[in-house]
């Protein structure tokens, strides 16, 4: 868990050129099904751009009629009704702009999430390996966020601030003439420098939001793995890890607040001094009559109007340029291949497997540890129903056999068949559900007895749930709290014993009644009365399967088929536990000696 900050890739800047708009564009397939709401909402965006250009032209009519040069020959009355009238119009507008915006993103970002939520559960554990969870929830909360916001205000105002930009120039160019030239030849000067500074503050906001994921990566984990912080007493340990992620944050934030303020100090100074000064040569064609006072008031309305576009589009950019960059975040995980897609399950597998299982020459390294190989030619059978057990050292390989039955990885060469037939030529989901494991560590969902144990057959009903939890003796402990089958078990479990989340798991295994059953180390953590539970429940569930069991604990497998004994990725003993223990100098013989009185 280092504390050494990650340098920011120069690749991960966004960068608003063709290539990456066009791929970004791609996201816009989500507003498709919402696109007449979404047209409507640009049509009352841009007339009410345009009757707010409109409504602006008021305030100097208003001083020519009090000076008696009317350009539109109305009364005070009737102009202040008629802006009564826009105004009206105006809100309206606004309203169902707001209203029809929404309705397309909450609408388009809610189907976005859910697609990017089936992607990342249906992607491979190899994917899903090199990254952290905290980046993962990153790109499905924060992204999308970030994309929601542009598609629901940002591209609505940046729109509307264009409308109005270049609708200003418009009227000065037509109605006033000789003022027209000295703004335009003030102005792109201005713009030019705006986008200079939009270009490095958009740089440091994009590297603040990396630096602020990180930080999160850091409390998901701390949270993930609260009772180990406390247990090792490391709060203080990971609330320094913490706090140098958030000082990285807030170094570039105050760098990004330096170039924001070194901005919003050229706005004042710069902008507003060009403004002012295209003003100043308006007053004085007003003093010497060139130009009358309202229309000097409607130069300066929109020559003001240009000001603030062109602020507020620089901001707009700046929030544009970093949803494309959370846009290519996004896609990068959408153009994965899954390997699996996602259907209804059945309760039951569309064929039920026999379980004769043959890894044929089987080699294979992990894809982040290519140059460490951990299965090194491996061949056994196991016949169907066959209880069989894999021992040996940490790190021999044991678990792995089991990844690379349960499809986690490929194997590099060699195969592994199930019924005669390549474990790659079924299709994956019916194949898994011909599956069950029961891991050494079971982490259940945070929600309710009943709902962990519907897990292995979600279409289940009361009775079959009731005796899976009688098979797997958890029935006597989950009838004893009040809420039984509803009581919550809290986050990962905790609630419960190591025990009792064994039992849980082995009922959820029940309930799926799978043609093979791997047990992944299922009693080695227990005292010895969750043993004896656990291992009767065991013993019931092996019934009629194929079983892979994976034991430190051999007294736990005297009673197996066969044992293979696994060093450094190979089988280089097997058969049963008298068998074996009978070898001289054999690798299980070694490892009997160190659990049991073999000399008796």
């Amino acid at each position: 868990m280092s504390t050494r900050k990650r340098p920011i890739n120069k690749k991960d800047q966004p960068k608003l050129n063709k290539q990456n708009l066009k791929r970004s564009l791609q996201i816009f397939r989500y507003v498709l099904p919402y696109k007449w709401p979404f047209i409507l909402g640009m049509f009352f965006l841009s007339a009410g751009s345009m009757l707010f250009l409109a409504i602006m032209s008021l305030p100097g009519e208003i001083l020519n009629i009090i000076s008696g040069n009317p350009t539109y020959n109305l009364t005070l009355n009737q102009v202040f009704l008629f802006l009564l009238a826009l105004l009206g119009v105006q809100g309206v507008f606004s309203y169902l702009r707001v209203w029809l915006f929404a309705i397309v993103s909450e609408r388009s970002m809610a189907n976005l999430r859910q697609d990017l939520y089936q992607q990342l559960i249906t992607l491979g554990i190899p994917f899903l390996e090199k990254r952290r969870v905290g980046e993962v929830t990153s790109r499905i909360t924060n992204d999308v966020t970030q994309i929601q916001s542009v598609v629901s205000i940002t591209l609505a105002e940046f729109i509307r601030q264009v409308i109005i930009f270049v609708g200003a120039i418009l009227i000065i160019i037509v109605k006033m003439q000789s003022l027209a030239l000295t703004m335009l030849l003030t102005f792109p000067v201005v713009v030019l420098l705006a986008m200079f500074f939009g270009r490095h503050i958009r740089k440091l906001i994009k590297r603040r939001q990396d630096e602020l994921a990180e930080a999160n990566v850091v409390v998901e984990e701390t949270m993930q793995t609260i009772q180990t912080v406390k247990a090792y007493t490391n709060e203080w340990f990971e609330l320094a890890r913490y706090g140098g992620k958030l000082q990285d944050v807030v170094k570039t934030a105050l760098r990004a607040a330096h170039m924001r303020g070194l901005f919003a100090a050229f706005i004042i100074f710069v902008m507003f001094g060009a403004l002012f000064f295209v003003m100043w040569r308006a007053a004085l064609m007003v003093q010497s009559g060139a130009m009358l006072q309202g229309d000097l008031v409607n130069f300066i309305v929109y020559t003001g109007l240009v000001g603030a576009s062109i602020a507020s589009l620089g901001s707009f950019y700046t929030e544009i340029v970093a949803a494309v960059g959370a846009t290519d975040r996004i896609l990068d995980i959408m153009d994965n291949e899954p390997e699996v897609q996602p259907r209804k399950m059945n309760t039951k597998p569309a064929l039920r497997y026999e379980g004769n299982i043959s890894y044929q020459n089987v080699h294979f390294a992990y894809p982040t540890r290519k140059d460490v190989p951990v299965i090194q030619g491996m061949s056994m059978d196991i016949r169907s129903g066959q209880k069989v057990a894999l021992v040996g050292g940490s790190g021999a390989g044991k678990s792995t056999i089991i990844q690379l039955l349960l499809q986690f990885y490929q194997v590099d060469d060699g195969r592994i068949l199930i019924d005669g037939k390549s474990i790659y030529d079924y299709d994956l989901l019916d194949y898994r559900q011909n599956l069950a494991i029961v891991p050494q560590e079971v982490i259940l969902f945070g929600g309710t007895i009943r709902e962990n144990i519907l897990y292995g057959a979600p279409a289940a009903g009361e009775e079959e749930i009731i005796e899976a939890a009688r098979q797997a003796n958890a029935w006597d402990f989950i009838k004893s709290f009040p809420e039984g089958l509803d009581t919550i078990v809290g986050e990962r479990g905790v609630k419960l014993s190591g025990g009792q989340r064994q039992r849980i798991a082995i009922a959820r295994a029940i309930l799926k009644d799978p043609a093979i059953l791997l047990l992944d180390e299922a009693t080695s953590s227990l005292d010895a009365e969750s043993e004896r539970l656990v291992q009767d429940a065991l013993n019931t569930l092996m019934v009629g399967r194929t079983s892979i069991i994976i034991a430190h604990r051999l007294a736990t497998i005297r009673d197996v088929d066969c044992i293979f004994v696994i060093e450094d990725g190979h089988i280089v003993e097997q058969g049963t536990h008298e068998e074996l223990s009978h070898v001289e100098d054999g690798a299980y013989n070694a490892l009997a000696k160190l659990q049991f009185d073999l000399a008796e």
